[in-house]
């Protein structure tokens, strides 16, 4: 059965195959109905996509809440994202078969349930068992709206669509650790899941009551690929564990990441094939046929390393060397929310009138000058200083994503769309994911390399080591301090480690940069074109 689309009839037209409530009495599409239902699907995913942020400002908070140790808490943030990119390929295949509204419906209610759970957890075994079900129930919420927007509106009404969904994928971790500061500061960190549940229950009214957009496919439930199922989930499981904690352990020295390195590289292989050679695929990669969607998936790759790599980098920054708040990590993370939101407009007018490429190149090269402005990241920025970063890595950003969003689709079928969109969504968290694994190595043995650099130049056997360790011994001795050279050598250690971490994140935000400069390199190979008609026959196979 083909995917019903709107987009493929004339304004004001019925479709051949009517979309439940959306017509009204003399034949035409009751718009209102549309963007409700669609408006409905769009905070689902703004949701889904804060919650993966949301918890980055107070992990602290929910490890003294719970009783978890430093190692364990850090999977508060990990399970969700494994749990998120199992689910988001496999969407496609439930909307095809059961229709976008029922599983939309459900993910919903699953995401509100499992919400209440997280928050009401009281050990890190519990958080984390019901942290992975939300993050199925949020990923499911994910790559629909990108194939509904393209799907569903005509060509004039997508521009508006893409910026939405740009937005909210822009917008919603940016401003993650900034709502989740401020909520844990006023309340405390279990109102971090109980603020999903009012937007959950508008969700389940919105897109139950007015988000009829397709019919599924029962009889896909008939051949359902098993084996390519497993094959797919051990894959997206072994990487996506590899690159969240293959850099703090050591890489290939553990031998649990080695071991699943070699797993997802067998089971990737396999999976790939199975789907190229199965009748009836978990995952259509026809959509890799397409040049434009192929150099889409890996600007979207980058778009997430810069994205989820900004809202790392940053916080860390200001927690470790600023010694800021979470309230006051949230406030100068708000620059960056800011500017997205407002330029959001403008910027989708911008990117319709121009050629593709021209929006790609200055997209990133906005993204790859604002973040490298942080090269030269000193101990004492602040709020002000981090500004105009900020200001220019967030419309930088915005452009590219939109830009990157529109390219992936120009010159696809709407038949392919729904597989389009959940690679897109894979390929952006599997890029944070990557950016977010390569960051943490960058600024660990850079940091250690600055620290052997200094430490030989500050040695008590070169002439700059002995004066400073003499000047420091003088101040602590007028100061009265009771072991002068003993307190002078603990303030030069900690002095060195500060400005060698310093500059260990000059040299992350250099790696940002640099991604962002090779993707808008590559914005320069993109073909122009419109979409061809939409083929019959449906699922993208």
């Amino acid at each position: 059965m083909a995917d019903t689309a709107v987009a493929d009839i004339k304004p004001g037209q019925a479709p051949a195959e009517p979309i439940g409530g959306h017509i009204t009495e003399t034949g035409e599409i009751d718009w209102i109905k549309v963007f409700l239902g669609f408006g409905g699907m769009v905070v689902g995913q703004f949701m889904a996509t804060l919650d993966i942020q949301i918890v980055a400002s107070s992990l602290s908070q929910i490890q003294a809440g719970i009783g978890a140790s430093a190692d364990e808490i850090s999977w508060v943030q990990t399970i969700y994202l494994l749990a998120e990119v199992v689910i988001i390929p496999l969407t496609a295949y439930l909307t095809k078969m059961w229709g976008t509204r029922p599983v939309y419906v459900a993910a919903a209610a699953g995401f509100i349930v499992t919400s209440i759970l997280t928050g009401l957890s009281t050990s890190i075994e519990m958080m984390i068992v019901t942290r992975a079900l939300q993050g199925l129930t949020a990923g499911a919420m994910i790559p629909a709206v990108f194939a509904t927007a393209m799907t569903v509106f005509p060509p004039e009404k997508r521009v508006m669509a893409n910026v939405t969904v740009g937005l909210i994928v822009t917008l919603a971790p940016t401003i993650g650790p900034t709502l989740g500061g401020h909520l844990t500061e006023a309340l405390n960190w279990r109102w971090l899941f109980f603020v999903n549940i009012p937007p959950g229950l508008l969700v389940m009214f919105l897109v139950g009551r007015y988000g009829d957009f397709d019919k599924g496919d029962p009889e896909l439930a008939k051949g359902i690929d098993w084996f390519g199922l497993i094959a797919m989930t051990v894959f997206l499981l072994s990487m996506q564990y590899v690159f969240e904690e293959g850099s703090g352990e050591g890489w290939f020295e553990d031998d649990l990441i080695l071991w699943l390195t070699v797993t997802a590289v067998i089971t990737g292989v396999v999976f790939v094939w199975r789907q190229l050679t199965y009748r009836q695929p978990i995952v259509s990669l026809r959509p890799f046929q397409d040049r434009n969607f192929t150099l889409g998936f890996l600007m979207n790759a980058v778009s997430g390393m810069s994205l989820f790599g900004g809202t790392f980098i940053l916080p860390l920054f200001l927690g470790q060397i600023r010694q800021y708040s979470a309230a006051e990590v949230g406030t100068t993370m708000l620059v960056s929310g800011l500017t997205m939101f407002l330029s959001a407009p403008v910027v989708g007018r911008v990117v319709r009138l121009m050629d593709p490429r021209i929006s790609l190149v200055a997209g990133f090269a906005l993204a790859a000058y604002g973040v490298g402005l942080g090269i030269r990241v000193t101990a004492e920025w602040g709020f002000w200083e981090f500004a105009a970063l900020q200001a220019i890595r967030g419309f930088g950003v915005m452009v590219a994503m939109i830009a990157a969003q529109a390219l992936s689709v120009s010159t696809l079928p709407i038949s392919m769309m729904k597989d389009a969109s959940g690679l897109v969504n894979l390929i952006r968290n599997v890029g944070g994911a990557i950016g977010l694994a390569i960051l943490t190595t960058v600024l660990t043995d850079q940091t250690a390399l600055h620290m052997n650099e200094l430490s030989a130049a500050m040695s008590v056997s070169s002439l700059q080591g002995q004066d400073m360790l003499a000047g420091l011994t003088a101040m602590m001795q007028e100061q009265g301090v009771a072991n002068p050279e003993g307190a002078a050598r603990k303030f030069l250690s900690m002095g060195l480690h500060r400005d060698a971490a310093v500059m260990g994140f000059g040299d992350g935000f250099f790696f940002l940069a640099a991604g962002c400069a090779v993707a808008a390199l590559l914005g320069f190979l993109a073909t122009p074109g419109k979409a061809p008609p939409a083929a019959p026959g449906g699922g993208g196979h």
